[in-house]
């Protein structure tokens, strides 16, 4: 979408200046404006992160230990636990009720998001770049 209103911007650069580098300055400046400020909000989100992951109390700095142990009892229950309990009454010819089956998608979604943040701050630590 943001290339869609690039291009007709920097046409209208052909119309208004007339001296070429100018002209190419100002177009690869918008073209990369969107960028800068994407970058911008990124670090700005950084700061935030680790403003809370430094902090004391566990409200604040908790939410991702907290998210992470709820993922894994979920992986747990839907891959191992659930499984293993329908097989042993199965085989033990026990009735059960029906066991309680999760979204998968959704948390795998979650999942996998907190893995690549986690895989990026080992990357961090690896190069050295924070402490």
């Amino acid at each position: 979408m943001l290339q869609a209103l690039i291009g007709p911007v920097t046409g209208l650069l052909d119309k208004f200046i007339e001296d070429k580098d100018q002209k190419a300055q100002l177009a690869h400046e918008i073209a990369t404006m969107s960028e800068r400020h994407m970058q911008e909000q990124i670090m700005g989100q950084l700061e935030i992160n680790k403003a809370e992951a430094q902090h004391r109390s566990i409200f604040v700095a908790g939410w991702r230990p907290f998210l992470g142990w709820i993922l894994a009892s979920a992986m747990g229950w839907h891959f191992i636990f659930a499984p293993v309990t329908i097989f042993v009454c199965a085989y033990l010819g026990v009735e059960i009720p029906e066991l309680p089956v999760f979204d998968m998608d959704s948390l795998m979604t979650v999942l996998l998001g907190m893995l690549g943040l986690g895989g990026l701050r080992t990357v961090e630590k690896l190069k050295k770049v924070t402490k």
